[in-house]
């Protein structure tokens, strides 16, 4: 299956994952290749996947590349809401534009983070 795994986590977290792949190319071992959309903070992940984002995402997942027009169709809401959403999801590296419309070449999304209790 196709999956992005969206994490959070810094630069600190992603020089470790960086190295650990290193060293596994070194001894002659595949690194496991995945497609990963990091976040410093949940707030940041939570203000680009918004509820109303993620159900753009939601929909184009698995679909090939649509119109925004149909994906607006798709989801029920205005074409200029749905436009200013699609244009940070593309910022964001979320979605791609391509001649043919908005895409998501992904068929799911795996959110892998932690929770944990206020200090």
């Amino acid at each position: 299956m196709n999956t992005l795994i969206v994490r959070l986590g810094g630069m600190d977290d992603i020089r470790n994952r960086i190295a650990v792949a290193a060293k596994l190319a070194s001894e002659g071992k595949d690194p496991e290749a995945n497609s990963t959309l990091n976040f410093a903070s949940y707030e940041d992940m939570h203000r680009i996947l918004a509820p109303s984002r993620l159900a753009l995402v939601k929909t184009l997942a698995g679909q090939g590349a649509l119109s925004i027009r149909e994906l607006a169709r798709r989801v029920g809401r205005d074409v200029q809401a749905v436009h200013r959403d699609v244009t940070t999801l593309i910022n964001s590296g979320v979605v791609e534009r391509s001649d043919k419309g908005i895409e998501f070449p992904y068929e799911n999304i795996h959110f892998e983070f932690d929770v944990r209790a206020a200090a």
